[in-house]
């Protein structure tokens, strides 16, 4: 067992710490006021590509300093989804955001090039719903590239994981 422990001690978790020097800063009341279009797929836990979508996000800030994300998911299997969050920057690198669908209060953390987003979410399957928890990584890259991926788990273990990258348009 102690043979082991480095091979453990090494695997930490990353914080959005680790990306204070990140550039391009990503300032996400900048990023998503006014018109973004996504591209994403979501993988199983054995990496198999089970759904892929399009998403047009329009980005509105409100007078109160809220930022108002209305998004339309268009799946390759010809559903549609839309979903509006609320989103608001609550000390100067912390956000808290809240949606349909969404539980309680997403809580995000911005650091320099980097956004990490977690919250809970009742994801519609089928005729139902099933709750998971997401922790969603954001990372602005030069160009204006938005690359996003979100590890989703069930009862703490991952049943999946969201790939999506933002264009400003």
């Amino acid at each position: 067992m102690l043979l082991c422990a480095p091979l453990f001690t090494g695997c930490a978790n990353m914080t959005p710490v680790d990306f204070a020097n990140g550039t391009p800063p990503l300032v996400l009341e900048d990023y998503f006021t006014g018109h973004a279009r996504a591209w994403g797929l979501f993988e199983d836990r054995f990496g198999k590509v089970r759904r892929q979508f399009t998403v047009d996000i329009d980005g509105t800030r409100q007078d109160d300093g809220a930022l108002i994300l209305h998004e339309r998911f268009l799946y390759n299997d010809g559903e549609r989804e839309e979903r509006t969050w609320t989103v608001r920057r609550v000390a100067p690198d912390r956000y808290e955001g809240t949606a349909g669908g969404v539980v309680g209060l997403a809580r995000g953390v911005a650091s320099g090039n980097a956004f990490n987003w977690a919250y809970r979410l009742d994801l519609k399957v089928g005729d139902g719903a099933m709750r998971v928890a997401f922790d969603d990584w954001m990372f602005l890259q030069p160009g204006g590239v938005l690359l996003n991926r979100a590890h989703v788990t069930r009862w703490g273990v991952e049943i999946g994981s969201v790939s999506i990258f933002f264009q400003k348009e």
